[in-house]
């Protein structure tokens, strides 16, 4: 398998694009650069080939937006038929409408709907609404939540972001209540809003998310739920379905729109509505490829057992890498966090994070068709086949790994280089 294409549209994009990449999480720092391709360029179900011509088992599915799989027929020709309407207007339109009455009949909470591009417009917008709402500024959070600065700036990608920006938001970590309830006090009368993914690669532990609405009552703060990742994939209605616990507001992209760009900011009319003055607007915010094919995903999750297959598989998966890396002897090393819809691998060694291992396995994976970003996010284009080959592969890669770590020469083998972290430690 080789790179030549991708290699010389890299050395192109040195003189053109700050880090070769418009998304940091898909760029050639996050796979062995040397050993991997840099370029996609084209998809279909759960595959995606790049410039080179080689083809790939995709899992991690442009970062989780395509639950149906890439290039989604009824989705592709939704679009089609809109292309001869047209694209952005200059009203509003029926269509935007007529979703967002679909979306309040989905879930039982929702009494308002907008709708943004991506899923920071909507976690930004529903953090200002908040703020706007309640008179206060800060903000506790967990989770990610998108680039802008009110929540960018408690990361180590802070720079550029103002140190009073930085002040107003505050993390505080999942399932340890006792945090967030000191931070509320601690805070008391200045908090806006609690937001927060209801689930990221761990479930809750049991009345931790009822404790978190309890709460937010009693303080007076408005509770997000940031449902870009497990919104239609951990349950239809998201995790008010899966847990039964209301949120104020949530925001939701990634699935929604199947890689088509869209996301929307749900919630009760109270607060919905100050959106009225709240400005929470841009050119593209209702455009129709992203409404239709919206109005299509509602569709298809409405008439085909889109998440039962991804349960499936994504047991399936988890259960076939689980006993391989117990056949290996590798489990102090290598495991498996998350569940059906999104599992994570972690890599470890002395309990510190190993990158030379993660990329060793990715550039192992992607030598025989896996791209191996790490973790997996099924879709209802993946079938049996595609995970059974993927076990194929992971069992030669674990066998691989397991004597390079016994005759400790792990890094004679790497041929790339080590993969780098998003955020980067200080």
């Amino acid at each position: 398998m080789n790179f030549i294409q991708s290699n010389a549209l890299f050395k192109r994009a040195l003189n053109a694009i700050p880090s070769q990449t418009q998304t940091f999480s898909k760029g050639w720092t996050q796979y062995p650069f040397g050993s991997s391709p840099i370029f996609a360029k084209k998809a279909k179900g759960g595959y995606v080939w790049d410039v080179d011509g080689n083809k790939f088992i995709d899992w991690p599915m442009a970062l989780g937006p395509l639950l149906l799989g890439h290039n989604y027929p009824t989705i592709t020709n939704a679009i089609r038929r809109q292309l001869d309407n047209g694209i952005a207007f200059s009203l509003p339109t029926q269509d935007e409408l007529l979703l967002a009455e679909r979306l309040i009949q989905w879930f039982p909470y929702a009494e308002r709907v907008r709708f943004g591009k991506n899923g920071s417009d909507a976690t930004t917008g529903a953090v200002r609404l908040a703020r706007a709402y309640t008179g206060n500024d800060i903000v506790l959070c967990c989770g990610y939540h998108g680039w802008h600065d009110w929540f960018i700036g408690t990361t180590t990608r802070n720079i550029g972001v103002p140190k009073k920006v930085q002040e107003l938001t505050i993390p505080f970590a999942y399932n340890d209540l006792e945090s967030l309830d000191s931070l509320l006090k601690n805070n008391s009368g200045k908090v806006a809003a609690i937001i927060m993914e209801p689930m990221g690669i761990c479930f809750p532990d049991e009345g931790y998310l009822e404790s978190v609405r309890n709460l937010a009552t009693q303080h007076k703060v408005v509770l997000i739920f940031d449902e870009c990742w497990t919104g239609f994939r951990i349950h239809l209605q998201g995790a008010y379905g899966k847990f039964n616990v209301e949120p104020d507001i949530s925001c939701f992209g990634k699935a929604l729109g199947n890689g088509v760009p869209i996301s929307a900011i749900v919630g009760k009319s109270e607060i919905m509505d100050c959106l009225d003055e709240v400005f929470f607007s841009f050119t593209f915010g209702g455009d129709m490829l992203g409404i239709v094919a919206a109005n299509e995903v509602l569709t298809t999750l409405e008439n085909e057992p889109v998440l039962e297959h991804v349960h499936m598989l994504g047991e399936n998966l988890i259960k076939g890498i689980n006993n391989l890396l117990l056949k290996y002897e590798l489990s102090s090393r290598i495991s498996l966090s998350g569940y059906h819809a999104r599992s994570v691998f972690n890599f470890t060694n002395n309990g510190a994070e190993d990158l030379l291992l993660k990329s060793l396995f990715q550039q192992e994976s992607i030598s025989q068709g896996v791209l191996a970003a790490g973790w997996h996010a099924p879709s209802y284009s993946h079938t049996q086949s595609d995970v059974d080959r993927t076990l194929e592969v992971y069992n030669d890669v674990f066998n691989s790994l397991s004597h390079w770590i016994d005759n400790n020469n792990l890094s004679d083998n790497l041929h790339g280089r080590i993969v780098q972290p998003v955020f980067r430690r200080p």
